[in-house]
């Protein structure tokens, strides 16, 4: 059953003198995007009455089947904290649906909820936690963002050496407002860079978190003067940002990956799940990470994996398992960056996972050391187990990985290629500086 009615979404319009109501939804590349209705629309938006073009949306359809209406979900109706505190702005997000009333194939809310049902036949429930870092630059004169920063901050300093430390503790409040639970916040290992993390739950209402999520983080640091990107790598010779995320089963209320009585107190199930995930990781990059920028991050020596491995022990491999036991038993996966559409990100790990538990896939021993040091003869280091090194490999193995383009659906698989495909054809043609500055004056 659900947290509101219909009743209760005019009762706390009217009482909380909201004006305005957002109807937010995700594009298929993961860009937030919202239709503003005032409070006298309200009961056409909750009768799934809205409708919109959904043609200049990326990703979505062709102006001859543009039509396209907004069904909220009503359990994710908040009121914005940074509004006005009369006529105030409220937003509820929403599922995309034809005018025929089925479910889009490129919304990705939907793909992430079809998943999950079909997790739940099985018995399971699936929940995630992500971790989110993003850096707060300074904006020029005109207020167009930079990649400046002035503050020489490391990995948990406290101002005044963090200069973001105000903006964060405001973006924390604002969150809390909005019914985050808030587990801890710190700054990064590079100057600028900050990490929030809110409470593991329920999938779907992860990745709702998430997008709202960024979208407070940019508002309050614009509020402070700064801009906040969750751009994976915008500066060179420093660590780039992750969304690393962590993820449980659980059936009939218990995390059905502790085991007291198993290898390092975990489950057959996780290890199957940890295999299913390894086994596909190279056809999921293109959803994990999604730009020409994303590989950027995905070079060795700055904390991101590269190789494809699993451990208990190291923070560097691309699997780890904390060592948390009992229902906070997990699998974090340290691949995503914050760029990705959350909701195919926590889609294709579901179905990877579940590929692997209902498929008995054994992943390969962990490694126990850390992994960027190994020696490439103790890796076995060969193309089959490193992560594609840019987006052309990753659009390569995505177009490879049969399982995953099912999981996604044909409309968002083939969108994907396309318009990635676009992006690396523009970026493999650009003239670099570093070009110039290498050859220019040696030819």
């Amino acid at each position: 059953m659900g947290k509101y009615t219909k009743q209760d979404i005019i009762r706390m319009v009217e009482e909380e003198d909201v004006e305005f109501i957002r109807l937010q939804f995700t594009d298929t590349f993961g860009t937030l995007k919202n239709i503003a209705i005032t409070s006298s629309q309200l009961l056409k938006a909750l009768d799934n009455q809205c409708m919109f073009d959904a043609s200049y949306i990326e990703g979505f359809v062709r102006m001859e089947e543009s039509e396209m209406y907004l069904c909220p979900d009503l359990d994710t109706f908040v009121t914005f904290p940074w509004r006005p505190q009369q006529g105030k702005v409220a937003r509820v997000i929403c599922d995309i649906y034809r005018p025929d009333g089925t479910p889009f194939e490129g919304d990705g809310r939907q793909v992430l909820k079809r998943v999950m049902e079909e997790a739940a036949r099985a018995g399971y429930r699936f929940d995630a936690g992500p971790e989110c870092e993003f850096f707060l630059f300074h904006t020029d004169e005109e207020g167009r963002p930079t990649t400046i920063t002035h503050e020489k901050a490391g990995y948990f300093d406290i101002g005044p050496m963090d200069l973001g430390e105000n903006a964060r503790r405001d973006m924390v409040l604002t969150l809390e407002d909005m019914g985050y639970e808030i587990e801890s916040s710190h700054h990064e290992a590079a100057p600028a860079q900050h990490e929030i993390d809110f409470k593991y739950d329920q999938a779907l209402k992860t990745a709702d978190n998430i997008m709202t999520f960024k979208l407070a983080v940019k508002t309050i640091a614009k509020r402070h003067g700064m801009f906040a990107s969750f751009m994976p790598k915008p500066k060179q010779g420093m660590n780039g940002s992750g969304m690393h995320v962590n993820m449980s089963l659980s059936k009939d209320g218990k995390n059905i990956f502790h085991d007291p009585a198993g290898e390092l107190g975990l489950s057959p199930e996780a290890y199957y799940f940890i295999g299913g995930i390894m086994k596909h990781i190279k056809g999921m990059a293109l959803i994990t990470n999604p730009l020409v920028n994303s590989y950027k991050r995905l070079v060795p020596g700055f904390e991101a994996p590269i190789h494809i491995a699993w451990s208990s022990f190291s923070r560097t491999s691309l699997i780890r398992v904390p060592h948390s036991r009992g229902e906070s038993t997990r699998i974090e996966l340290r691949c995503p960056d914050p760029s990705a559409n959350p909701y195919l990100v926590l889609a294709i790990c579901l179905a990877a996972g579940l590929d692997g538990i209902q498929n008995k896939i054994v992943p390969p021993p962990q490694v126990t050391g850390d992994v960027f040091d190994m020696q490439c003869r103790e890796m076995g280091e060969k193309k089959a187990n490193l992560l594609p090194a840019d987006l052309g490999e990753a659009i390569a193995c995505f177009k490879e990985e049969s399982f995953i383009r099912e999981v996604l659906g044909k409309h968002i698989s083939e969108k994907f290629i396309e318009e990635k495909e676009a992006e690396w054809a523009s970026y493999c043609a650009q003239v670099s500086q570093w070009e110039i500055a290498s050859y220019l004056y040696k030819i």
